[in-house]
């Protein structure tokens, strides 16, 4: 299974754009990502690769799924461990949520 995590944007560098996931910031690709974003804006993340600019409601209401999602998951929760590896896949960072 693959998930796409959003997260917010917090800074842009080129094709490179820090994002804050649940509070752990990482550096997130823009190579991919179908239109401009900049600080504020919410991303969809896939393996540290902003696929797509998404609206803060859709973003907020995600959020809090997967907030829920890895709070009450145990070890073995498959798709908990699919959110936990979105977020520790970027490009510059191997630290997670969780």
């Amino acid at each position: 299974m693959c998930l796409g995590v959003p997260g917010r944007v917090v800074s842009v560098d080129g094709m490179m754009a820090e994002v804050d996931f649940w509070g752990a910031r990482k550096m997130v690709r823009l190579d991919v990502v179908d239109a401009p974003v900049a600080p504020g804006d919410y991303i969809l993340n896939h393996v540290g690769f902003a696929i797509r600019r998404i609206p803060a409601d859709e973003a907020v209401e995600t959020l809090a799924l997967y907030d829920e999602l890895l709070r009450l998951a145990d070890a073995e929760d498959l798709m908990a461990a699919d959110v936990r590896g979105e977020l520790e896949a970027s490009p510059e960072h191997g630290d997670g949520h969780g």
